[in-house]
């Protein structure tokens, strides 16, 4: 049997974390270190691997439920080589360090099982109940893989240059920047979107560090379920997000 697929083939690397195409992150275990995973990330495998569902604490247990943000990931141990993807969504390794990252969990596809993770809320700068965002924190040292729908941007912040970001298109940033969430429009409007531009929340970002951006303000459908009206405005129902999303396939 003879194809063009026959050229894409396993990566010949001793690196634990691999992009294998843009979409598809490759990871090894030696039996030493575990890795947490998205569940229902792996998509393959070799050799003697194990997934667990990863415990999550009393205090993880309320501050998902209180926010809706957290991780549902699963332990990945043993020694091999473990694909991951999700929705072919393409994938980003960055080396968490000293500095920590604040990340949508909504954008988490692995992460080393030696690394922190808490959520933080980022509050309006209106103060107003209800209007905050929250973002999870990790810290210590080691690798995690993103997503992105679509090739990113990173935005370097400097004190003498900000970034502004779209609420729903950012992804991460530099746990030691100032934030703050406004709306472009007087306080009174907070809740409406502006005018017929379509633009509302923003992250102001201020200091010294970086800020990921993709080219999208929809996310794909984390757990799709049938039907119209609402659900399928946000990409959730038979017809996705404007009849783009036909039968919760991203595209």
């Amino acid at each position: 049997m003879q194809s063009p697929l026959f050229s894409h083939t396993e990566q010949q690397t001793q690196d634990r974390y691999a992009i294998q195409n843009p979409q598809l992150l490759r990871v090894s275990l030696t039996g030493h270190e575990d890795v947490l995973a998205r569940k229902g990330a792996m998509v393959a495998y070799q050799g003697l691997m194990d997934f667990d569902g990863e415990y999550r604490s009393q205090g993880q247990r309320r501050a998902r439920a209180n926010t809706g943000e957290g991780l549902d990931l699963m332990r990945v141990s043993g020694q091999g080589t473990v694909y991951l993807a999700n929705l072919a969504q393409y994938i980003h390794v960055v080396d968490v360090d000293r500095e920590g990252m604040t990340v949508d969990s909504s954008y988490v596809l692995a992460l080393d099982s030696s690394l922190h993770t808490e959520v933080i809320a980022v509050d309006s700068q209106y103060g107003i109940s209800g209007s905050g965002k929250y973002q999870l924190n990790i810290s210590g040292s080691g690798k995690v893989a993103l997503m992105t729908s679509g090739q990113p941007l990173m935005m370097q912040v400097t004190p003498e240059k900000y970034v502004n970001v779209d609420a729903d298109a950012i992804v991460a940033w530099s746990s030691s920047l100032r934030v703050q969430m406004q709306a472009q429009t007087h306080s009174s409007g907070v809740f409406r979107r502006r005018g017929n531009t379509g633009e509302g929340w923003e992250l102001s970002f201020l200091g010294q560090g970086f800020a990921l951006v993709q080219p999208s303000e929809v996310m794909p459908p984390q757990n799709a379920q049938i039907g119209q009206g609402a659900r399928a405005q946000f990409g959730v129902g038979q017809q996705g997000s404007h009849g783009q999303n036909q039968n919760n396939a991203w595209s």
